[in-house]
């Protein structure tokens, strides 16, 4: 296993030190503290909706910060919208009922990834909510996504951080916080219960997906029954359409 491995990223992270280097680095600040919100946090609306699993969930002096490992390059616009997604379900959970808008705290979302996800050839992309007629105009919701690509060639990040994306892409060298996390990933390699967590997860996750699988034979079989080809080929190949029809016929 490697930092890639989604389940040794999130033993790693629980390092408080690596998290909060991790974040400094990436987004050039200072944090005085983090604060560990949940481990693997699941998030889920009120209503009836997909919820989100969240890798890293921390929380800095007012800010939020949310953190995965993005492995899978997925097609089209899945990424950007996926991130819309969690921040949507943040923003959800943290606002409760007859609350103000104004305590919403400021988040990051940061997807690293060891491919280009916008194929400029850039480490870091930062994105923020700008007026298109001014540029220079920012709307100010205190949210910003940011996209890490460890695969980038352009001399855009600090040689530190470039280390560190070295290492995600399985590069070692002698950067003494990449040789932290080396060692972390080590140590945490020879802990029996770790091992033991992970064989518990990985069985998880497998029939997480074959629970999944079988959902969506269950409503491509009665779409089928009742006629509807169309919403049946259309259930196959759109999660969010596939959600919809779950809620509406009322399977689970």
């Amino acid at each position: 296993m490697t930092i890639q491995d989604d389940y040794m990223f999130k033993l790693v992270m629980r390092s408080k030190h690596i998290c909060k280097t991790i974040i400094e680095k990436i987004l050039k600040i200072k944090l005085t503290d983090i604060r560990y919100i949940d481990e693997e946090k699941t998030v889920k609306p009120q209503y009836e909706s997909k919820g989100v699993r969240l890798d890293v969930y921390v929380e800095g002096s007012g800010e939020i910060f949310e953190i995965e490992m993005q492995v899978r390059k997925p097609d089209g616009g899945e990424l950007s919208k996926r991130v819309r997604y969690y921040q949507a379900m943040i923003d959800s959970e943290r606002l409760a009922a007859g609350q103000k808008y104004k305590t919403l705290p400021t988040t990051y979302i940061i997807f690293i990834c060891p491919f280009d996800p916008f194929d400029l050839s850039r480490h870091i992309y930062t994105f923020r909510n700008l007026c298109v007629e001014d540029s220079g105009l920012e709307l100010n919701d205190k949210t910003t996504k940011v996209f890490v690509n460890s695969t980038g060639t352009a001399d855009d990040v600090a040689p530190d951080v470039k280390a560190f994306l070295d290492y995600v892409n399985g590069v070692l060298s002698d950067d003494a916080f990449v040789r932290e996390i080396d060692d972390e990933i080590e140590r945490v390699k020879q802990i029996e219960q770790e091992r033991v967590g992970y064989m518990t997860y990985a069985m998880k996750i497998e029939e997480e997906r074959e629970e999944a699988e079988n959902k969506l034979a269950r409503l491509i079989a009665f779409l089928l029954d009742k006629g509807d080809v169309e919403e049946a080929k259309q259930a196959a190949k759109d999660i969010d359409k596939r959600q919809q029809l779950y809620v509406q016929y009322g399977i689970s």
